[in-house]
């Protein structure tokens, strides 16, 4: 039996509330982008999580399946790494989307065999494919944006960047300013309730 696009996403957010999100409005989290903030959100043991998996891979492909000609998805490591295993997974046996990832710091041994620039890694990209970045926590959006530049510098055409949460915190905004669709999955409001 399949799972509907609105069962998954009620499940989602009880398996994010249950698995990623700790609260502590005294003693604030620093995140990786410097701000503070009451709210953390760690996706690995989401994206670890074998229902979470499932749901993860049915909302993402629910968002894919509404756009047009995409050839590969994949983003910056750590994060965007399992959510790229997961749709490749779960794609229809006769999808073509493949997957990649894009180093943070380039390793000299990288891209050899598929011809793309060192640090960006996993299948053969080429000017003019549809890509969508993944991402699992979009708070400014600064990790995404500069994958997405890397992309664009290889001639590739970023569609859109599909996040599992956006924070609330300005994301959404960087997005829009640099041109490229945020499609979060949920926003924090779904978790926290605020």
């Amino acid at each position: 039996m399949s799972t509907s696009v609105l069962d998954a996403k009620v499940r989602l957010i009880e398996k994010v509330r249950e698995l990623a999100y700790l609260h502590s409005p005294d003693d604030l989290f620093t995140l990786a982008s410097g701000r503070q903030s009451p709210h953390f959100f760690d996706m690995k043991p989401v994206m670890m999580d074998p229902e979470s998996a499932h749901l993860l891979g049915v909302l993402i492909h629910s968002k894919i399946d509404s756009l047009q000609e995409i050839n590969a998805v994949g983003g910056l490591e750590l994060g965007a790494v399992p959510l790229t295993g997961i749709v490749i997974a779960k794609a229809p046996k006769e999808s073509k989307i493949c997957g990649f990832m894009v180093r943070k710091e380039a390793k000299g041994r990288g891209g050899r065999k598929t011809g793309n620039p060192p640090g960006i890694e996993g299948a053969s990209l080429k000017k003019g494919d549809r890509i969508i970045l993944l991402e699992d926590v979009t708070t400014t959006g600064g990790s995404a944006l500069k994958a997405s530049e890397r992309m664009r510098e290889m001639g590739c055409d970023v569609v859109a960047c599909i996040t599992i949460l956006d924070r609330q915190e300005g994301g959404a905004e960087a997005f829009e300013q640099a041109g490229v669709l945020l499609i979060p999955l949920l926003l924090r409001s779904d978790i926290t309730g605020e």
